[in-house]
């Protein structure tokens, strides 16, 4: 029935993993997951592509994956998500005079003025990533949101542009296109998070959005519905993985396990008499670790992220009471024991965590609202906004992929809708999307067993 929707697919190239998500929209304006695939990631290092091949071949794995999830799906092109220390951002001003000042403010004007921005000057070796128009201004008229239909002789803008290495940059493409995908946009991970955590309240009461990745902490802050800062800390779930590998002396999978199974970020609340036995290497005696080190340890690496955090914060005024929304905290990292409270305590503002089933059409599989796949389902959300707004100018001539009748209907538990009587052939293709939507989702749930789900 919303076979006239697209089928968008977003592509999370992070440091712990690579995930590929395929999704439309149903018509309640909810994302329905048509295919799904993860991989390990080993050739990316604090959000940046490092080893192209060791990425690419965690695309591929990640897109068959997907593909086993899904046979009928067709994956051509995909919205990419970027971080990693080199992003940065700038606030600019620009203004156009009307040509036809007697008629009202059209779409393209306001492409117009985006399209101009692009031409700001940066420092060489940097690349624009992406041009976000904060509030707009017609003639005398301050802080309007949306001025198309107001009538005037100047129509200006701020702007928050996003800017990023040109190798970085470069890295990422050539790995999605030797992947034999092709990038329809470059998307800033924490506006892809921000996408899929925030409602239209927060946009309004003022929030921080903070994704604590496998390589990178990324940080949105939007204030009274404008996007107000972005910024991306090289401190992530990886740091305090490496911490506690360096600090207790075990490896590197034994301290990722220790962070997830028994790590808190209050040392605290941590037991002091409570210990963790670590089998000794090669004949070695076992190790008892205290889980109150190892909170000692989670935490001071945790202090560091929310300190860059706060500090952020200043940098735009604020960081006191102003945003009533406070913060969000979402990604991988942001299932440590305790971490709301280590953050209202170091930042002095409220904090929860950002789930991303809030746009998930119910039936979804469970694993994909965790805050681990915010990034990805942001980066369809992204799409989606591009198709419906068509400022990208989106190929209306979009190739309809496979995907069975009515699939969205099973995956609610309900049953089709047909005018027309059912025939026997229809009952039949019914019962066998049934058993279709029951072998993609016992798929992917032994494809989640047999991965460690690191953060």
């Amino acid at each position: 029935m919303n076979n006239e929707q697209p089928i968008i697919v977003g592509l999370d190239i992070g440091t712990t993993k690579i995930a590929v998500i395929a999704g439309r929209k149903n018509e309640f304006g909810k994302l329905e997951i048509l295919g799904f695939g993860r991989a390990n990631s080993n050739g990316v290092k604090h959000g940046q592509v490092l080893n192209i091949d060791e990425t690419i071949k965690a695309i591929k794995t990640a897109l068959e994956n997907c593909y086993a999830s899904n046979p009928n799906l067709e994956v051509n092109e995909v919205y990419v998500g970027i971080a990693g220390h080199h992003i940065k951002s700038l606030q600019t001003r620009g203004d156009i005079v009307r040509q036809n000042t007697e008629e009202e403010i059209t779409q393209s004007e306001i492409d117009q003025l985006v399209a101009d921005q692009y031409k700001t000057y940066i420092p060489a070796g940097d690349q624009i990533i992406d041009v976000i128009p904060q509030e707009f201004t017609v003639d005398n008229f301050q802080n309007i949101t949306r001025p198309i239909g107001y009538g005037g002789v100047k129509l200006g803008a701020n702007f928050h542009i996003i800017t990023g290495d040109k190798n970085a940059i470069r890295n990422i493409n050539r790995s999605v296109e030797k992947a034999s995908l092709h990038t329809k946009d470059l998307v800033l991970q924490p506006l892809a998070s921000s996408s899929a955590v925030m409602g239209q309240e927060d946009l309004e009461a003022g929030v921080a959005i903070v994704d604590i990745g496998g390589g990178t902490t990324d940080l949105a802050v939007f204030y009274e519905g404008i996007l107000k800062h972005t910024a991306v800390i090289p401190f992530a779930g990886e740091n305090i993985t490496n911490d506690i590998k360096t600090g207790l002396g075990v490896l590197k999978t034994q301290a990722e396990q220790m962070k997830v199974q028994f790590g808190s970020a209050l040392s605290n609340e941590a037991k002091a008499n409570a210990y963790i036995t670590i089998p000794g290497l090669r004949g070695m005696p076992a190790k008892e670790i205290s889980v109150k080190n190892l909170a000692n340890i989670i935490q001071a690496r945790m202090n560091e992220i929310l300190d860059f955090v706060t500090y952020h914060l200043k940098q735009v005024g604020l960081d006191n009471k102003m945003l009533n929304g406070g913060i969000i905290l979402t990604g991988g990292g942001s299932q440590l024991k305790h971490l709301i409270q280590l953050t209202e305590y170091v930042t002095g503002l409220n904090a929860r965590i950002g789930f991303p089933n809030e746009h998930l059409a119910s039936g979804h599989i469970e694993e994909l609202a965790k805050p681990t796949y915010s990034t990805c389902i942001g980066l369809i959300l992204k799409g989606y906004d591009d198709y419906e707004h068509n400022r990208k100018q989106f190929d209306k001539d979009y190739k309809k992929v496979d995907v069975p009748d009515g699939l969205k209907k099973v995956m609610n538990g309900e049953e089709m809708e047909q005018e027309e009587l059912v025939s026997e052939e229809n009952m039949r293709r019914r019962k066998s999307l049934n058993n279709f939507w029951g072998r993609f989702k016992d798929g992917i749930i032994d494809l989640f067993k047999e991965e460690d789900k690191a953060f």
